[in-house]
């Protein structure tokens, strides 16, 4: 904790300021990880502050908010020609992605709970930058990246906005951002190493990612921890395997069945949506099961466990 706050320091995080009757204040606090590898094992463990987000109030202190997402279709699409022509791929991770963003807005929060200044213990910290757990902190971490490849003489795709392309002198490069995870690929690979020179210079930048294995003739993605953890989530990991993941039509909006926990349902839910990056198998019983999630009973419940 004490190493993160200092770095916040460092970085200018923040101002110091009285507190005024007429802002609105946010909270914050700290959330402690243990950070594991794709294996399982222990990498290291962190704190990070979070401002409450929640506390913010729209046009006071925030106004657009959205999170840089990349299309599956689109990672299919670009993965596609790299496959084929044999071109190199590289998964990049931002550190503290989110603590680049430069804020719009002015934002004011609570000194962090342990680390008050002992000189001002009433004022307020006055937000130069964004912090995690701020409702406009993505947006305002892509437009930082996004001011970054287009300095550096990327294109932004019309189709979808987290996919930029440098096409000049016949060097091809194709940059795919999932919020701080990125994928770079291209037919040049000197021109590609450049550019991972260039953005390691503006951000702190280290291997990261959806697990990418290459085959001779094929890529294969996986997202083996992040299932593992789904399954110890739920309960599901000593779960036999079944032949059909769902019956269709077995499932009904009203099925007599008791209420299932709504909010557990969901999660799982997203939790699944997402592995349909890699698992586009399980996209028709995933789009079945999502069907009930206003009003999940316990026949929803087992059908979903099943697609684990």
């Amino acid at each position: 904790m004490s190493d993160e706050f200092n770095a916040l320091l460092r970085n200018g995080m923040w101002d110091l300021v009285p507190p005024s009757t007429s802002t609105n204040l946010v909270g914050c606090k700290w959330v402690l990880k243990i950070k594991r590898n794709s294996n399982g094992t222990v990498d290291r463990y962190k704190a990070r502050l979070v401002a409450k987000g929640f506390h913010q109030r729209p046009n006071i202190d925030y106004k657009e908010i959205f999170s840089p997402v990349i299309k599956p279709t689109t990672i299919r699409i670009v993965l596609s020609p790299a496959v084929t022509n044999g071109w190199p791929l590289h998964q990049l991770d931002i550190n503290n992605a989110f603590l680049h963003g430069t804020l719009s807005e002015a934002v004011f929060m609570s000194q962090p709970p342990g680390f008050t200044d002992s000189q001002f213990p009433t004022h307020v910290c006055q937000l130069c930058q964004a912090l995690y757990g701020l409702r406009q902190a993505p947006k305002a971490w892509y437009h930082e990246l996004c001011s970054f490849l287009l300095s550096y003489g990327f294109t932004n795709a019309v189709s979808d906005p987290s996919l930029f392309i440098y096409n000049h002198n016949a060097q091809l490069i194709y940059f795919l951002v999932y919020v701080d995870d990125l994928v770079v690929t291209g037919n040049d690979p000197s021109s590609i190493a450049s550019f991972i020179t260039a953005i390691s210079t503006k951000f702190s930048v280290k291997d990261l990612g959806i697990e990418v294995l290459p085959t001779p003739s094929s890529l294969f993605l996986s997202q083996q921890k992040y299932i593992r953890d789904l399954l110890v989530r739920t309960c599901m990991e000593g779960a036999k395997k079944v032949g059909t993941l769902i019956t269709i039509g077995s499932l009904f909006l009203k099925d007599g069945t008791p209420p299932a926990n709504a909010t557990a349902y969901r999660s799982v839910i997203g939790a699944l949506q997402y592995l349909n990056l890699t698992r586009p198998d399980i996209s028709f019983a995933v789009n079945k099961v999502s069907q009930f999630m206003y009003c999940p009973t316990e026949s929803h419940w087992i059908a979903t466990k099943h697609l684990l």
